[in-house]
Parts: C-alpha cells; sequence; structure tokens
C-alpha cells in the first residue's frame, strides 16, 4: 500500500499540538492541587486563631464558674469511669487502651485503632472516590482540557495509521504514541465512575512524558510493516498490551501517591505538622491500595492474554512458541512481578507500602522492556523502527 506522507505530516502536527494541551492540562490539574493547598492552610491558621481567642475568653471566666466547670467535668469522668467501663477488661473508647481495638488496616497489614482514625478524620478525600459536589474550578478546567488533548491525541493517532494503511503500533514510536493515548482514555473513562482527579497532575505528566520520548527519542517516519508484523495478530497482541500497560500506569500513578498519603498519614496521627496539606484531595493510603488492586488484577488478566497471544503468534511466525528471547523473557518477568503482587497482597498479607513498591517495580520492568530490551538487547523483536 502506498504511503501518505503528507498525511504523515498532519499526524506529527496533531502529535506535536496533543502534547501542548496536555501541557496545559498538566498545569491546571497542579493548580488544582496548589490552590487547595493554600486554602486549607489558611483554613488551618484560622482554626488556631479562634482557638486562641477562645482560650483567652474562657481565662477571662469567674473562678467559681471554672471551678464549678472542672468539678462538672470531673464528675462526668467518674461517671464515665463508672458507667462506660468496658466489660471483660476492655478499654472503653476515648481511653488510651483503646489503641488495641483496631478497627481498619494500616500500613502494614496491622489495624487502625479509633483514635487513630479520629486523628486522620477530615484529613483526607471520601474513600468511596464519589463527587461530592464541592467547587473546584481548577481541576474541572483541567478535566475539560484533557479531553481537548485527548480528542487532539486520537486525530493523530488515525491520521498516522491512514497515512501507514495499518494499525498505528508497529514501531517505538507508534506504540509510545498509541499508550498515551490509552492512558488519557482510561483516566477520561474512569472519571464517569469515581472522582480521580486527585491523580489527574500524574497521568497527565505521564500522558506527556510519553509523548516527549515519542517525538524526541524515537521518531520514525511513516513507513512499512516489517514482514513479520505483517498479521492479523499484531492487532490482537499488541492492543492488548497497549490497553495492559494503559491500566498499570493508573496503578503506578496511584502507588505513588498512595506512599506519599502513607507518609503523610503517620505524620499526622503522630501529632506533626501537615507538610503535604494538598493530599487532603486524596483518599486515604488504603483506599488508594484497594482501589489500585482491583485495577492491577483487570490488567494482569490482560496481560496474561499478552503473553498467550505472543506465545500463539511466535509459533505462526517462527515455528516455536517460546525461545527465550529477550522480549519474550521479559515479558514473563513482568507477568511473575504482577503475579507476586496479587498474590502476596492476597494471601500474605503484604499490604501498604510493601505492596504499592511491588506495583512500582512491575511498572518499571514495563518501562525497561519498552526501552532497554527494544534498543539494546539484539533479539527477534527487535522493531522498534530506530
Amino acid at each position: 500500500m502506498t504511503l501518505n506522507e503528507n498525511l504523515g505530516q498532519w499526524s506529527e502536527m496533531l502529535m506535536f499540538l496533543a502534547a501542548l494541551v496536555y501541557v496545559v492540562a498538566f498545569v491546571a490539574f497542579t493548580w488544582d492541587l496548589a490552590s487547595h493547598s493554600r486554602a486549607t492552610r489558611r483554613a488551618e491558621e484560622a482554626t488556631r486563631a479562634e482557638s486562641g481567642d477562645a482560650a483567652v475568653g474562657l481565662d477571662r471566666v469567674p473562678a467559681g464558674v471554672a471551678a464549678g466547670g472542672a468539678g462538672a467535668d470531673a464528675g462526668a469522668g467518674a461517671g464515665r469511669g463508672q458507667e462506660g467501663a468496658a466489660p471483660s477488661g476492655r478499654a472503653a473508647p476515648g481511653y488510651p487502651e483503646d489503641a488495641a481495638e483496631q478497627t481498619g488496616v494500616g500500613t502494614r497489614g496491622r489495624g487502625r485503632s479509633r483514635a487513630e482514625k479520629a486523628r486522620l478524620a477530615g484529613q483526607t478525600a471520601d474513600d468511596a472516590m464519589l463527587y461530592s459536589g464541592e467547587r473546584r474550578p481548577a481541576a474541572n478546567v483541567a478535566v475539560a482540557v484533557m479531553v481537548l488533548a485527548a480528542v487532539v491525541h486520537l486525530a493523530g493517532v488515525v491520521t498516522r495509521g491512514l497515512a501507514a494503511g495499518r494499525v498505528p503500533w508497529g514501531n517505538m514510536y507508534e506504540f509510545c504514541t498509541t499508550g498515551a493515548l490509552v492512558v488519557s482514555a482510561v483516566f477520561l473513562i474512569s472519571l464517569l465512575f469515581r472522582d480521580l482527579r486527585f491523580v489527574g497532575t500524574l497521568v497527565s505528566g505521564l500522558a506527556l512524558v510519553m509523548m516527549v520520548a515519542a517525538t524526541i527519542g524515537f521518531p520514525t517516519p511513516v513507513g512499512h510493516l516489517q514482514p513479520a508484523l505483517q498479521s492479523y495478530w499484531l492487532v490482537i497482541h499488541v492492543s492488548v498490551a497497549v490497553m495492559a500497560s494503559g491500566v498499570f500506569t493508573i496503578t503506578f500513578a496511584m502507588a505513588v501517591l498512595q506512599l506519599l498519603q502513607g507518609w503523610r498519614e503517620r505524620r499526622l496521627i503522630e501529632g506533626e505538622r501537615d507538610r503535604m496539606p494538598f493530599l487532603r484531595l486524596v483518599p486515604s493510603a488504603q483506599a488508594l491500595e484497594n482501589f489500585a488492586f482491583r485495577l492491577n488484577a483487570v490488567g494482569f488478566v490482560m496481560w496474561t492474554i499478552t503473553l498467550a497471544f505472543g506465545a500463539i503468534w511466535a509459533e505462526q511466525a517462527w515455528g516455536r512458541y517460546w525461545g527465550w528471547d529477550a522480549k519474550e523473557v521479559w515479558t514473563f518477568v513482568i507477568w511473575v512481578v504482577y503475579a507476586a503482587y496479587l498474590h502476596a497482597r492476597a494471601t500474605r498479607g503484604w499490604t501498604g507500602a510493601r505492596s504499592a513498591w511491588l506495583s512500582i517495580i512491575g511498572y518499571a520492568c514495563i518501562i525497561f522492556n519498552f526501552t532497554a530490551v527494544n534498543t539494546v538487547f539484539n533479539g527477534l523483536h527487535s522493531y522498534s523502527g530506530l
């Protein structure tokens, strides 16, 4: 089929324009977090000022009234000590011993006590990740710009395919640009069901990095496929791999946020100053972990299909299902890492930071498989186009 180089140039222009729009989306999402951080600090300062005024007012209360109040409090405390005593030696709510009563799951698989949960109340977003109706104009603008970027990006990918007369994922440039589009699409579709705007900064930033990598690191003009790739299995095998990589990109972003939120929660429980108040827009570390676990399970199924379809395609192309080629080995390594992640969390109780780091390691293996394996290692899968 004849190549349409003019249409290929239009595709490159659209890709460049999409990257610029992703920059605007990234700035808007970052501004949303920054504005809430400043608003949070102002609210905290106002609360401290009001607490100071209340303390001054208490000092002006007559001594007798103050003493009476103290006596009443003491009496109430005594009453609580008699009526609220926990049966069978169990600590009553509100007492230090209540730390033994576990009501949630913490960063190392242990429970959160009620005292810890009380300290974290109001410090994170709703764990259900539902829209609350709170006014966030910067976030709304960011989502609108992200939609525009995805539309322009889609036009660039489609024109690339039309220019080449085939599916646009035959080399690293095309895989990277299509993968960035899938990341954006997965994020925008998820926004229809959950309020995931808190992860928009990382998602738009990752999409932008992928576009820059494709343009600067892997520039490839429109061309025909190599003979081994001229198969319908290219559509099936690579499309599933792209979708799985898009899902893993989202879970990688959530794992990073989980680590940051977990560190912040520990500081708040210990009574230290909140150094990342913008994370109030983000659900708890446990909620992020649970949601990422479900997404990783979906991505793992897709990657399993990728591995199986790749073996079938290899048998048709080279007469064997498995040949220990570098690409095949690293695809299997990725599968093993995510299988270990799912197994460790589901059966061994690896929660908190350990599960987040396993997810991050899995995504690092994907990046290595896509970059180093395609460019450094020689093998039958050397289709980088460079």
